[in-house]
């Protein structure tokens, strides 16, 4: 976690300097980017709320995404990290929505994904969207990968939304 600590300060700044909040939605990275951000001393300033969300349960209890938002989209995809970003945003009236899902391992998901597969999104004035894939068994490793990649994720979306 110490690896994500520096970036989380840096965008705790940004996001405080902006008047700007957040709010996030997590599976695989097990709430790692909500910690980091919440390390960040006034983080009451930016963070509105987040969420692990793991399970088809999960998402509809915690998120109110149901099977019809479901159409045509699977989990640990670039498609439904856009609409758990969005959905996360909307839901806390935050400025940015961040959402990671994917498989930590050490085994793949049932969609055929390698462990170390993750995809990352970023919803706010500006959206961002990427796959992730560290070519890692390593749980923990991928994890904190997942985590560091959504930090710098939401650095791009700042850069690119001065």
């Amino acid at each position: 976690m110490h690896d994500l600590l520096p970036k989380a300060a840096t965008l705790g700044a940004a996001l405080i300097a902006r008047n700007e909040t957040l709010a996030v939605s997590e599976s695989s990275s097990g709430g790692l980017v909500a910690a980091a951000l919440l390390s960040v001393p006034g983080a009451s300033a930016y963070f509105l709320g987040g969420a692990v969300v793991y399970t088809a349960a999960a998402r509809a209890t915690l998120l109110g995404i149901d099977e019809t938002a479901m159409t045509g989209l699977r989990s640990a995809s670039e498609g439904y990290a856009r609409l758990l970003a969005r959905t996360v945003r909307a839901r806390h009236g935050a400025t940015w929505g961040l959402a990671e899902t994917g498989a930590a391992g050490p085994s793949g998901n049932r969609y055929g994904d390698a462990a170390g597969h993750t995809c990352l999104a970023v919803s706010g004035p500006v959206e961002l969207f990427l796959t992730l894939e560290t070519g890692s068994a390593d749980r923990v490793a991928n994890m904190r990968a997942f985590a560091g990649g959504l930090l710098d994720l939401l650095g791009e979306a700042l850069a690119d939304g001065r």
